[in-house]
This record gives structure tokens, C-alpha cells and sequence, in this order.
């Protein structure tokens, strides 16, 4: 066991000490805490503020279309020196999302800004407290969130020609494709073509 698996169980241990509602999981050595969507943002504040966890490297979500609760809100962090790794993840109905009961934590690590802003934009997860909760990769007034399980892979029909095109996106040997099959890993990249 390597010395940053270890301390991820240390931090993790601590989080489970202070919040029993919490579980944990380690899968490969890495920790991984599931908290209660109530006490989330007091997970996240203690990880800031006693754990020292002071680099928020992801926030992003998963679609479990067709379980309740359907949506889990996961958060990467870490120290800055790399020290130390924890993931906490949170349930979030479908309702809470909409409602925009998932706690911002925007004010602890600047960089939840984007992060946050993405998660609204492609799965229509809303923030409380957030400063600028707009889209961020997608037009104001899109009515759709793509990375939810419902959205086509071939995409919608847009009525903004100049904004999106109105075909569908071509995904065989399309430019972003890897080729399957290719001898190496440099063949089979795009821009080996």
C-alpha cells in the first residue's frame, strides 16, 4: 500500500468519525466517502477546513436513469502537494436537482465555479448559492441538458443553424474517432489519418 492510499484512509476514517451517517468504499486504492446530500456541504467544509484538503481537482455527476435517487454528485480533492486523495460522492434526486438543493462549494475552492457551471449545463443539476449559475458550453436558452441519459446520442434538432448545425453528428471515422482495430495506439489516432 502506497503512502497517498494511506493517507486517503486516514481522511476518509476522519470524515466517517465526525459524520456517521457516512459510508465508505475503496476500490483499487482509492477512498471514497458517500455522504448524505444534508450534510454535504459540512462534509466539504470540514474536508476544507480540518482535513486541509485545499485542492478541489473535479466536480462532476452521474445519470442513473431509471434508480432513485438519480443523480450522484462526486467530488474529487486532494492536497496540493499530492499528499492526499479523497472522493466524496452525494445522492441527489431527480427533484433535488431541479430544485437546486446541491449545496455550491464555489466559496470553499474557487475552481468549483466551472465545474459547478458544467454539471448545470449538461445534466441540469442546479447549485444553490452559486454566484453565476449560467450555462457554460451550451447557448442560454437551450432547453436541453446532453450528458443526461434521456438526450439522443445523435443530438436534437437545432432552429439556430449558425450556433449548431441541424444533421446529425457523423460518429463512424468521424474526426474525434479512434480506429479500431490499428496495430498501435499512434495508428489508431485520428490525426494519424
Amino acid at each position: 500500500m502506497t503512502t497517498l492510499q494511506t493517507a486517503g484512509q486516514e481522511a476518509a476514517a476522519k470524515v466517517l468519525e465526525k459524520f456517521t451517517s457516512a459510508t465508505r468504499h475503496e476500490f483499487r486504492g482509492e477512498s471514497t466517502v458517500t455522504v448524505k446530500l444534508e450534510e454535504l456541504r459540512a462534509v466539504m467544509e470540514f474536508c476544507r477546513n480540518v482535513l486541509k484538503l485545499n485542492f478541489l481537482i473535479d466536480v462532476s455527476s452521474v445519470d442513473n436513469m431509471g434508480e432513485e435517487p438519480r443523480f450522484m454528485m462526486v467530488y474529487e480533492l486532494a492536497k496540493v502537494d499530492d499528499s492526499v486523495h479523497l472522493r466524496v460522492k452525494a445522492a441527489v434526486a431527480e427533484q433535488q436537482a431541479d430544485a437546486g438543493e446541491v449545496p455550491t462549494v464555489s466559496d470553499l475552492w474557487a475552481t468549483a465555479d466551472w465545474h459547478e457551471r458544467e454539471v448545470y449545463d449538461m445534466m441540469g443539476i442546479r447549485f444553490s448559492g452559486h454566484p453565476d449559475l449560467r450555462r457554460i458550453l451550451m447557448w442560454e436558452g437551450y432547453p436541453y441538458h446532453p450528458l443526461r441519459k434521456e438526450f439522443p446520442l445523435a443530438g436534437r434538432p437545432s432552429e439556430m443553424p449558425d450556433v449548431a448545425f441541424t444533421g446529425e453528428a457523423p460518429m463512424a471515422d468521424g474526426p474525434f474517432v479512434t480506429s479500431a482495430g490499428s496495430t498501435s495506439r499512434v495508428q489508431g489516432e485520428p490525426r494519424a489519418r
